[in-house]
């Protein structure tokens, strides 16, 4: 038996709905699952879906204050006046930016823009900012990718004389800004078809009302941000991303491939994922650690010599980021473990002094994936005797819910149920700690602490091969509201298990299933091919990839988790020296056990540490694995013990010190010629002549010393002090009688059977005492 890592959770399409999809549209067996498990059941839809182009653009106009703010905007053209654009410092926010500008530019705006530093101003709208906006000569005042919530700055910057065109997405408060124009896909005043657009969604639909045309050339910039910002890729979004992304694998904009270069990516090879792990944690890493303002002037440039040193700059920023997330996450860690050991708490409240507050946010996100519990990273002040961080939740968790019942110690707070960012006194820490935790206990059950796994994608074997994982494409892009599948094939069997990898840390799997073969590869996970038996049928899930290697195409999963309810056994009987199988067996929940008192004696010697077991009632413990380290007295003694623990994997070594399989019985011509020698002789010193008289017969001395003992047994001979004296009165008896006899015959067949039979054999004996275990504990009845 193989416990996932995580619970899964099977959604199973519709079967109906799967055929009738693979006929419409003619596509194969695992696209129809997909569009059926994600809702996507209508043929008429789905065709909709993935057949979409420039009519799946939804009007400009339609969203509020639009037609208000081009006026405004054209008319601070036409007098060529001053205009700024203020963005976020995300990777949303600079391709707002840099969408917006480029239009402006487009239409002979005078334009520049300006973004907050993180550390120094904050997220959004800020006096100081605005000020300075003023001082250099601007009129007007276009935010994207934020301002919704910037009621005071806004009013501040209209008293300055300056006008205000908020764009943005983010949540809504009860009261609006006073701005000129707010353009929001949400707007209460508004009646735009689709609400998700992210900021630089926002900005581009801008900047077609603006140019009076759709300028398809700047979804390279939409695409990025929209991925970056995990905004639904549904309606627009996905038209967006997935022209964006075909428009990105032919751009020629010098930053666009400068950006590509720096991130070791081939560009005809583009996915959202390139976006989401590669340009855009590039594109975030300026702003986490200072001025974000390299990344718009990176994705704008029209010379490749500058966007060759601003892509060169962002990555080494980036690394830098890499660096600091890493010795605060193992920071963090530490402090995890020297203050809860194994017993992590419900909630995770971390903070340490001077730790970047940039990326926090990004350590948070590391724990929760590690322990699985709502993470809070806090950045300690000591001169301002406050503490700044970014918070994480799993699902059951509201975290804003949970935060807004402190509000009383958190001055700033805001978020969703995912996540938050928050600000507190160093003093407050402890109580939001406490208070947490205990909320946490009210809500969380144990079963909600393991991480859940959907998987809505089951296949079998021959519904993958290199065509259809290829034709994937069409469905392309994968994200938020139309998540990247998760495949599963159940009860395979594989072919070969083995360890891959200079530190033999990888598994590799090939899959079998009736005249179908899969590869397999675990990255880190080495260890299970120790755990695998290959009789045993498993389900796994993982990611489907196209592996080249010298030219040549094979379909290969990328394993996430795997899982047998199976019962296993692992067979130890080859090796006799135990340090060749200790290594693979489980460190806990583990009993080792010996049927003879001689060999817990001998186990205990050779494996100093481990407690040695012997097979009786009351001395053995729980267990779910067994380790069976000799030979039992009779098979009745391991039936009864396998089906008293009913293991969930038996490793079988069946010790023996002295094996008589191989030596066999004496058969009966040994047993005459040696009844006859006695009976020449009359007695027989077998103590000082056994050996000489071994050698003359080719026997080995043992032999003759048993043939001595059943004899004795039976009557036929007397033994003193080694002396075998023959007894002329004794009556007929059969060898078989002798209970020495039946001791070696007993022996011999319970060797053939445990020992030297094949495995399926050994399996098959001990599933049967497992399954009488089980019809047992079903009926209540034991025996």
């Amino acid at each position: 038996m193989i416990e996932s890592m995580k619970r899964w959770t099977i959604d199973r399409p519709d079967e109906n709905s799967v055929q009738q999809l693979m006929k419409e549209l003619n596509i194969p067996s695992m696209h129809a699952k997909i569009l059926a498990s994600r809702g996507i059941t209508d043929p008429v839809a789905a065709k909709a879906f993935l057949y979409m182009d420039e009519t799946s653009m939804h009007d400009p106009y339609l969203l509020h204050d639009m037609d208000i703010a081009v006026s405004m905007i054209q008319k601070k053209i036409e007098t060529n006046e001053k205009i700024a654009i203020f963005g976020d410092y995300d990777a949303d926010g600079v391709t707002s930016i840099s969408v917006l500008k480029t239009a402006l530019e487009r239409l002979g705006a005078d334009v520049f823009f300006a973004i907050p530093d993180r550390f120094l101003h904050g997220y959004g709208p800020n006096k100081e900012l605005f000020l300075e906006l003023y001082e250099q000569g601007a009129s007007l005042i276009i935010t994207v990718d934020n301002g919704i919530s910037g009621i005071d700055e806004v009013a501040y910057a209209k008293s300055l004389g300056m006008d205000v065109i908020v764009t943005d997405h983010h949540e809504m408060g009860e009261v609006l800004p006073a701005a000129d124009a707010i353009i929001h896909p949400r707007h209460p005043e508004g009646s735009y078809p689709f609400e998700e657009l992210a900021g630089v969604g926002v900005a581009f639909k801008l900047a077609c009302a603006l140019l009076e045309d759709v300028p398809l050339d700047l979804l390279e910039f939409v695409a990025i941000g929209t991925v970056a910002d995990l905004v639904p890729l549904r309606d627009e979004n996905r038209y967006f991303v997935k022209e964006g992304l075909r428009r990105l694998r032919l751009s020629h904009r010098p930053g666009i491939r400068a950006l590509i270069g720096v991130s070791s990516t081939v560009q005809s090879e583009l996915t959202e994922d390139t976006i989401g792990f590669t340009m855009g944690p590039r594109l975030n890493a300026a702003g986490r650690l200072g001025d974000a303002s390299p990344a718009v002037d990176l994705l704008t440039t029209d010379d490749a010599a500058t966007a060759s040193m601003l892509a060169e700059e962002l990555d080494g920023l980036n690394k830098e980021r890499q660096a600091i997330v890493k010795m605060i996450t193992e920071e963090a860690d530490q402090m995890i473990t020297t203050l809860y050991g194994e017993n992590i708490p419900h909630v995770l409240v971390i903070a340490g002094e001077g730790w970047n507050a940039g990326v926090v946010g990004i350590v948070a996100s590391r724990l929760t994936d590690k322990y699985y519990r709502p993470s809070i990273v806090l950045s300690i002040d000591p001169e301002t005797g406050m503490a700044k961080g970014s918070a994480r939740s799993i699902a059951g968790f509201d975290l804003f819910g949970e935060l807004s019942k402190n509000a009383q110690l958190l001055p700033h707070f805001g978020g969703h149920q995912m996540a938050a960012g928050l600000s507190l006194a160093i003093n407050d820490i402890d109580q939001l700690r406490d208070n947490l935790i205990r909320q946490a206990e009210e809500v969380l059950t144990d079963d909600m602490l393991i991480p859940e796994l959907l998987i809505d994608v089951p296949l079998a074997i021959d519904e993958i091969d290199v065509s259809v994982l290829e034709s994937l494409e069409l469905l392309r892009p994968f994200g938020m509201a139309f998540d990247k599948p998760t495949f599963m094939i159940e009860e395979v069997k594989a072919e070969s298990i083995r360890k891959i990898g200079a530190s033999k840390n990888h598994l590799k799997l090939t899959l079998a299933d009736l005249s179908n073969s899969l590869d397999t590869i675990g990255f880190g996970i080495g260890h299970l091919a120790d755990q695998l038996t290959p009789d045993v049928k498993f389900s796994v899930i993982g990611d489907l990839q196209v592996n080249e290697w010298n030219g040549h195409k094979k379909p290969q999963l990328l394993l996430k988790d795997i899982r047998t309810d199976e019962w296993q056994l692992f067979d130890l009987r080859g090796m006799r020296e135990p340090m060749r199988w200790l290594p693979i067996i489980p460190e806990k929940k583990t009993a080792f056990i010996a049927f003879r008192e001689a060999s817990v004696h001998h186990f205990q010697t050779m494996l100093k540490g481990i407690a040695i077991h012997l097979a009786e009632p009351g001395l053995i413990p729980n267990a779910d694995h067994i380790v069976l380290l000799d030979m039992p007295h009779s098979k009745g003694q391991l039936e009864q013990l396998v089906g008293q623990m009913n293991p969930k994997r038996v490793y079988a070594h069946f010790y023996v010190p002295d094996s008589m399989y191989f030596d066999g019985l004496p058969d009966r011509s040994q047993f005459g010629w040696f009844y006859s020698f006695l009976k020449n002789r009359g007695s027989f010193d077998a103590g000082t002549h056994s050996a000489q008289l071994a050698k003359h017969k080719g026997w080995k001395v043992e032999t003759v010393q048993f043939m001595s003992q059943v004899f004795s047994e039976l009557g036929f001979v007397k033994m003193e002090n080694g002396l075998v004296s023959m007894i002329e009165t004794a009556a007929k008896r059969d060898l078989s009688e002798a209970p020495t006899y039946q001791r070696r015959v007993q022996q011999m067949e319970l060797e053939q059977q445990l020992l030297y039979a094949p495995y399926i054999e050994l399996k098959r004996l001990l599933s049967s005492a497992r399954s009488e275990a089980v019809d047992r504990e079903e009926t209540g009845v034991w025996i």
